[in-house]
């Protein structure tokens, strides 16, 4: 999906829309900025807010949809302008590969903190209440179990291209679980949405800021806490002879990348990108716009910027 919009399409609807939108765009290039979109609600929303506060100021906007890890790239060679959502747990290696090496630009992070991790309803601490910790998760592992898996636990895993590799995780902690990774996030709620109705147990990929917060009442598994050591060096953590032992940051950064042509180029829109700013509450409500109150990812953005304005008015001064 590439969705464009082109504020002038005539040398006079550019002539009309002089009286009527601010000169921020005066003397800055008509080329569009590209906003990268990912595959999940967050994400779209956002991205919509970022693209229409622009548009407001005078900007023509394109979206082109990307791979999460292959999007640094592309943003680097300026294939791509702007990402406004890069979570630490799945993302930080390509992230700081592309800003290291390919010269891609670090554009700050939000003050949401973020935890990407296996999830579990609470109910399922019904039937085994040391579940909240991995090593008492893997002894009630037949629970989980489903066809499609047996005699071991089914993980509910992530789309593959979010670069979370649980299979991995699940080797090097030795656990009785195979993780069977979804297509795309809907399946995911779906997935607990069915489960919870029949107080089925399940455990499954999760991360906030989400929707999922207000509507599913559950909590993330502890694992090992991450350290360098844990991804470098066999001997740290449970399991002497693997690496990857480990869970995810509790509280990982959320950040914005940027390519390094945007300064330069759109001086103005780079000083609003640079102050672009979201909390765990307002991306949650984004979320929860689309997948809970069913409305589209741009309908929600026109509907956050509303409820918002006072945000959107303070990043333009």
């Amino acid at each position: 999906m590439k969705i464009t919009k082109l504020l002038a399409t005539s040398a006079i609807v550019a002539a009309s829309l002089a009286f009527t939108l601010p000169a921020y765009a005066e003397a800055e290039s008509d080329d569009p900025i590209i906003m990268v979109q990912n595959n999940w609600t967050s994400q779209l929303v956002l991205s919509f807010v970022v693209g229409k506060t622009l548009e407001g100021m005078g900007y023509t906007v394109e979206y082109a949809p990307s791979d999460s890890q292959l999007q640094f790239k592309a943003i680097a060679d300026g294939d791509m302008h702007f990402q406004v959502e890069a979570w630490e747990g799945s993302m930080k290696t390509a992230f700081e590969k592309a800003v290291a090496e390919d010269g891609m630009v670090d554009a700050g992070a939000h003050t949401a903190l973020t935890r990407e991790e296996w999830w579990i309803p609470d109910y399922v601490l019904e039937k085994c209440p040391e579940a909240q910790n991995w090593e008492g998760l893997n002894a009630c592992a037949e629970i989980f179990a489903t066809a499609e898996t047996k005699p071991k636990g089914r993980f509910v895993g992530p789309p593959a291209d979010w670069g979370k590799n649980y299979a991995a995780r699940i080797d090097a902690l030795e656990m009785n679980f195979k993780a069977i990774n979804v297509g795309q996030a809907a399946t995911l709620w779906a997935e607990l949405q069915s489960a919870y109705d029949r107080k089925e147990p399940i455990v499954l990929f999760n991360w906030t800021p989400n929707f999922i917060e207000s509507k599913f009442k559950g909590r993330f598994v502890d694992f090992p806490k991450p350290e360098k050591g844990c991804m470098e060096d066999k001997a740290w953590g449970p399991n002497p002879n693997a690496t990857g032992d480990c869970g995810a940051p509790h509280s990982g950064w959320l950040k914005k990348a940027a390519w390094k042509g945007l300064a330069e180029k759109y001086p103005k829109a780079w000083g609003v990108m640079q102050k672009i700013d979201f909390n765990n509450a307002q991306i949650a409500a984004a979320a929860l716009m689309v997948d809970v109150d069913g409305l589209s990812p741009e309908a929600a953005a026109d509907k956050w910027i509303a409820d918002n304005a006072a945000v959107v008015e303070g990043w333009k001064k």
